[in-house]
């Protein structure tokens, strides 16, 4: 009977615990059948004691939307997101609404009116807090801090600095949110956040003379300030790749990794750390439900937590009603200016992300094409990822203004630069140092082909080039055409930074009008793969 009393002891004191992952067995003798009890997932020590404080809040993550997605849309787009984030402030709980960052750019209308559309659609519903992705420097600095000086939100970076070292006004490094009765600790729960901007954001956009220090780093230092100032939770929001999750995610100093940046839904749980990340396009949203849990054990107080996740396929979402007519609007303004047939494509074109970013693609040939012919270049290279329809032209489709200025959203000219043949090589090994993992500075070419072992090291890859059938002449000089971003160095491309500019920034044309003027003077094209990029196999 001793040891049938110490069974019911202990299972009073589990009874208010006993909602995630348990399950009751009968132990030996029929008499004592639903006492034992079996957690899986939890342990003792772990579990908040009876009658503690409870405080729910629940998180909602965004992060990577660029399209408005008008009513014919399936899921995703701003209407939607919105629908989601109204409906979940409307429960009246205690919500923290992130927004892991990229929108400004790029989208067609972004291409117009550099983000200002964005803007507006955001603060029908404004997040809580907004981390810069890179895409938000697209349109360079000044652009940048009048986009984000506008948005209704919280702006939260902490590796984000002026060039003189000091924050960049606006935006805060951490924010602490308090959630329950804020004048009692034993009935409230204190949540540190810190944001993070992708740190390579100078080599993939255009910040100017801004400075970013490492992710990891940064949110290290900035956990420690926060638990300092009496955070029970840490949270981190940001614009980040996915080693960067995983390194947040595996320090275990971090309740919540937040993150955008990968496009791709991400959802995990070790039982003491969440990390997730949103589909793009708001197609899913993930939304965490977290019940904390405040007590008291031996005179200390402890918070404890235990999460519920919800993945919200926008396609069962009704598009916002207030936003989904700012966007018809907007989508009217724009077909009336984009929706002009300029040709026709006789063989098919594949922009999607992970061909432009990998190999020779036509549509690449047909882009780099029109650079080298309109500036009367011997050669002209593109980045991969500036190529941003992700989508297939069937053979036979007419080609609009819509579809070139969807492909080439940025807003880059064409420059024409006096580069040697060193140069080129650098460049073209530049391109291929990321190769196999879809990066954005693999290049498009014209006027050249070359081959390449990937397994070589990075910067020794290039077997052979050949311009215009000639083996390349490291010394010669060369007409090189490029968009004016890599032209600058961006992506990486600081080899192409300091070359002789013969067509610069203020003569040069817009890079879609290049390719549009390109188009309507042929009439009809028939770009195809022809080995200007070939991989070289190895014998094993």
């Amino acid at each position: 009977m001793k040891n049938l009393q110490i069974w019911v002891r202990i299972y009073d004191w589990l009874g208010p615990a006993l909602k995630f992952n348990v399950t009751i067995k009968s132990f030996i003798a029929p008499k004592l059948a639903g006492i034992l009890i079996v957690v899986t997932g939890v342990t003792l020590s772990s579990l908040p004691a009876a009658f503690a404080e409870e405080v729910d809040v629940t998180f909602l993550l965004v992060s990577d939307i660029y399209e408005m997605s008008g009513p014919k849309a399936k899921r995703g787009g701003f209407a939607r997101v919105n629908a989601v984030a109204r409906s979940e402030r409307a429960k009246g709980g205690n919500l923290i609404y992130a927004h892991a960052g990229d929108f400004i750019s790029p989208s067609l209308l972004s291409g117009f009116d550099k983000g200002e559309h964005v803007i507006e659609l955001t603060n029908l519903v404004p997040p809580d807090f907004v981390v810069p992705g890179n895409h938000e420097f697209d349109f360079g600095k000044e652009i940048f801090l009048k986009r984000i000086g506008d948005l209704n939100s919280t702006i939260l970076s902490a590796n984000l600095r002026r060039a003189n070292g000091s924050k960049v006004p606006g935006i805060e490094d951490t924010k602490m949110m308090v959630f329950g009765d804020a004048s009692d600790p034993m009935k409230s729960v204190r949540i540190g956040i810190v944001g993070l901007t992708l740190g390579d954001t100078p080599d993939v956009s255009s910040p100017g003379d801004l400075k970013f220090a490492a992710s990891e780093d940064t949110a290290m230092a900035n956990a420690r300030v926060l638990r300092k100032q009496g955070a029970d939770i840490l949270v981190a929001i940001l614009h980040g790749d996915f080693a960067t999750d995983r390194a947040l995610y595996r320090s275990g100093v971090f309740d919540f990794v937040l993150s955008g940046h990968d496009h791709d839904l991400a959802l995990l749980y070790n039982g003491k750390t969440v990390m997730a990340e949103s589909k793009s396009e708001g197609n899913l949203i993930v939304a965490i439900d977290v019940k904390f849990s405040i007590n008291k054990n031996r005179n200390k107080r402890r918070v404890d937590w235990r999460p519920n996740f919800r993945i919200i396929d926008t396609a069962t979402i009704k598009p916002d009603a207030e936003t989904l007519i700012k966007v018809i609007g907007f989508q009217k303004t724009l077909s009336a200016e984009l929706d002009v047939p300029l040709g026709e494509t006789r063989t098919e074109l594949d922009s999607r992300k992970t061909m432009v970013r990998t190999r020779e693609t036509a549509i690449g040939n047909l882009i780099a094409d029109a650079m080298k012919t309109v500036l009367g270049a011997d050669v002209a290279i593109t980045n991969g990822g500036g190529i941003r329809g992700n989508k297939i032209y069937e053979a036979g489709s007419k080609l609009t203004r819509r579809d070139i200025l969807t492909e080439l959203p940025f807003g880059n000219k064409t420059l024409l630069l006096e580069v040697s043949g060193k140069t080129i090589k650098a460049a073209l090994e530049h391109g291929l140092s990321r190769v196999g993992q879809s990066s954005g500075r693999f290049l498009q070419v014209s006027g050249m082909t070359f081959s390449y072992d990937k397994n070589k090291p990075a910067g020794e890859r290039i077997v052979e080039i050949l311009v215009n059938g000639v083996a390349l002449d490291m010394a010669k000089t060369y007409k090189l055409a490029a968009n004016s971003y890599i032209a600058g160095g961006g992506n990486g491309y600081k080899m192409l930074h300091k070359s002789k500019v013969l067509i610069g920034d203020l003569a040069a044309k817009l890079q879609a009008n290049n390719v549009m003027v390109y188009i309507r003077k042929q009439g009809s094209v028939s770009p195809k793969i022809e080995g200007r990029i070939k991989l070289v196999r190895a014998n094993n």
